[in-house]
């Protein structure tokens, strides 16, 4: 009887034996899979906005750390894709490009809202992208160029007008200064059509418009910091789910929403800043490669040689993991319709 339980227990203890190693020839199996598929393959990071901008210095950034967290340590090319905010690249990355990983993009928060707008020429799902993550979860300000005469508060703007160059309809150079306007009542006139903030910063430097909306925290630190620490460019307003002091007591949008409405109509455009600088790719990559890319992008947000180059250059690594930005699009779902009607009105639609 005593041999019949040992006999018992060794049969037990070996068919354990046998499920752990069964289990872990499964996940090496997948991991060499994974491995497999991108060895001696090219990703490539898509910026949706033209070379030289906060973007586009994003991807450059990733782009030359990235694959070497990727299992089979593929190259990493990054490309622009400019076009109505970046929803061009959006559109493009979720209907046009492979979905087996080796294409991924990097657009405005604003551009991932707009179908919850009724935007009909987003041609997307915001939900069904495959997220990555986001590199920033960012802050954004308004700044007006030091000219005579010009506001240098908002309290001024409120009854002096300012001009601000802008984007297409789906950038938020466009969308933050129409918010200022139509929520808060600031006597603003926007100037759409610039490709992107070089160019509204050039029309800024030679008069063409006084200010400009949408400067990220890197943004400034990394191109604008010497004329805001000269004074030349007067930050004026910050947009964000938090309050900043990194660049003085500048007030936020929220100190002058006056009722619940008004809090949550920008809700609907400021919480978004959690994806500061969203990566995503087209539904449908599978999944053991995507959970492989979330690692990969985890990893290099804590690689020390990458966090060393983003210091140097000036950009705010603050990253959102793919889940935090699942859970934001599922806040969102929950507002009423009513709120994304005047959300929509607030942006001039």
């Amino acid at each position: 009887m005593r041999r019949c339980r040992q006999i018992c227990r060794l049969i037990e203890r070996l068919a354990l034996w046998a499920l752990l190693l069964s289990g872990s020839a499964v996940c090496s199996a997948r991991a060499d899979a994974v491995s497999d598929f991108f060895s001696h393959k090219t990703v490539t990071v898509i910026a949706g906005f033209p070379p030289g901008g906060g973007y586009d210095t994003y991807v450059r950034l990733l782009s030359r750390y990235f694959g070497r967290f990727i299992s089979g340590n593929p190259s990493v090319v990054p490309a622009n894709m400019p076009g109505a905010g970046s929803m061009t690249a959006a559109n493009r990355i979720y209907n046009d490009e492979p979905k087996d990983g080796t294409v991924l993009g990097m657009f405005a928060s604003s551009a991932v809202m707009e179908p919850l707008l009724g935007d009909k020429a987003a041609l997307f799902d915001p939900a069904k992208f495959s997220w990555i993550g986001s590199m920033s979860q960012d802050i954004a300000y308004c700044g007006v160029w030091q000219s005579p005469g010009a506001p240098s508060s908002f309290d001024e703007m409120l009854h002096k007008q300012t001009i601000f160059g802008g984007g297409a309809p789906a950038a938020i150079t466009y969308q933050h200064p129409m918010i200022l306007k139509n929520v808060l009542g600031a006597d603003i006139r926007v100037i759409p059509g610039y490709a992107g903030s070089r160019d509204i910063d050039l029309a800024m430097h030679r008069g063409e418009v006084n200010g400009e909306c949408g400067l990220f925290a890197s943004s400034i630190k990394s191109q604008y910091f010497a004329d805001v620490k000269s004074g030349r460019l007067k930050l004026v307003i910050q947009m964000g789910p938090r309050k900043s002091t990194e660049f003085g007591n500048i007030p936020s949008v929220y100190d002058y929403a006056k009722t619940d409405e008004e809090r949550a109509i920008l809700d609907v455009h400021f919480k978004q800043l959690v994806l500061g600088r969203p990566l995503a790719g087209p539904p449908g990559i599978p999944e053991d490669r995507l959970a492989a890319l979330r690692a990969a992008f985890m990893a290099t947000m804590k690689d020390k040689n990458f966090l060393a180059e983003a210091d140097k250059i000036g950009l705010d690594i603050d990253p959102a993991t793919a889940d935090e930005v699942q859970q934001l699009l599922k806040h969102f779902a929950t507002f009423p319709p009513a709120i994304f009607e005047k959300a929509r009105q607030a942006i001039g639609r």
